[in-house]
């Protein structure tokens, strides 16, 4: 009858210890992308088989943070402004909620092509990739901004500005809660500099007072 009852703090501790690893490995991946397993453990202050017990090899590991980062980029997107918000505003509000997740795992954009493959991270951002195109087609169409490239092409040039800038933060070159680049995109999409700062000064405060910081 003491089994069931001894067995509950056991997985709670195998849930402690998994969060702890991920949580180590996305921050030991982010500032440098080729730590070992073994120096992954060391840092989460558990022992080698209790890593491998988790994960049983890189591969698992990098699924598990790119399924954990799907989720929760998931989660922010349900804070995604509707359609009645005007598209500037709207790009903006949407940058500003992805940032934190993109800079939370960031890691994953350099670990992209070799570990986990482009078509992965792809399916992980799609649902963003969607609702940035559907933003700009809405804008383009309420002449919000400039219909020089097709919705879809523009989206993808943004996406990679974005995944540029991230790795700028990898490098410690930049530094940003996420109110420059919303103004980057803004720009690049065509709003003027002095209305795309005013849009953000708008928007930022109430998104970014909801934000959860990057571990």
């Amino acid at each position: 009858m003491s089994k069931p009852a001894a067995r509950e703090p056991q997985r709670r501790n195998a849930r402690s210890n998994r969060a702890r690893i991920l949580a180590t490995a996305r921050r030991e991946l982010g500032r440098n992308p080729d730590t070992t397993l073994e120096e992954l453990a060391r840092a989460a202050g558990v022992v080698r088989r209790t890593l491998f017990g988790h994960f049983p090899g890189r591969a698992a590991l990098l699924e598990a943070l790119a399924e954990e980062a799907s989720e929760v980029l998931r989660g922010a997107m349900a804070a995604a402004p509707g359609p009645a918000e005007p598209a500037d505003r709207a790009l903006a509000h949407f940058t500003l909620l992805m940032w934190p997740v993109g800079d939370r795992y960031r890691m994953l954009l350099a670990l992209a092509r070799h570990d986990l493959g482009v078509e992965r991270v792809s399916e992980i951002l799609a649902p963003a990739r969607a609702e940035v195109t559907a933003i700009l087609e809405r804008g383009q169409r309420d002449g919000v901004f400039p219909a020089h490239l097709p919705p879809a092409a523009l989206s993808a040039g943004l996406e990679a500005m974005v995944v540029a800038l991230l790795e700028q933060v990898n490098t410690g070159v930049l530094e940003d809660d996420g109110t420059r680049a919303a103004m980057a995109i803004l720009i690049a999409a065509g709003v003027p500099e002095q209305p795309a700062r005013t849009v953000v000064e708008g928007v930022g405060p109430a998104v970014l007072a909801k934000s959860v910081p990057a571990e």
